[in-house]
């Protein structure tokens, strides 16, 4: 039995993780950073389903989707669309469960356009600058949020 579900969503270019940047995202794939999750979520008896898209309306359907499936969660990483998309915001407004943002990167350290997020306006939490390791703090974060519910 599962104890919830989580959508971990993946913005633009991050089919390119581990080869793209590597200097400022590292050389893990997303492939790596979904299976971990993965294996993780599911010791701690949750299902989790992975998502990237390089397109802005993929994933607003997906976070629709997402409020009709029993999803309890989304962790997501909009990456560039984190900067321009109230789109994006909309629907995550839409969605009654939790939210995290996660960044690999320190956005704040980068350019001044990175430092502002339409998403945070909705997340409940938002994780940048720990490499991939952000993912994993968001779903520790979650999985202890609903442990206390």
């Amino acid at each position: 039995m599962s104890q919830g579900k989580v959508l971990v969503l993946h913005g633009p270019n991050l089919n390119l993780l581990g080869t793209r940047q590597p200097d400022i995202y590292g050389y893990e794939t997303l492939d790596d950073v979904d299976n971990a999750l993965r294996e993780k979520a599911v010791l701690k008896g949750w299902e989790l389903n992975s998502f990237q898209s390089n397109h802005e309306g993929e994933l607003i359907d997906a976070i629709h989707a997402a409020r009709l499936d029993g999803t309890g969660a989304i962790i997501i990483n909009p990456a560039a669309y984190t900067h321009t998309s109230v789109a994006i915001l909309d629907a995550l407004n839409a969605f009654e469960g939790r939210v995290f943002e996660v960044h690999i990167s320190n956005v704040h350290q980068r350019e001044s356009f990175r430092h502002h997020s339409y998403v945070s306006l909705r997340a409940d939490g938002v994780i940048a600058g720990l490499g991939t390791q952000g993912y994993q703090a968001a779903l520790d974060a979650l999985i202890k949020a609903a442990d206390k519910a």
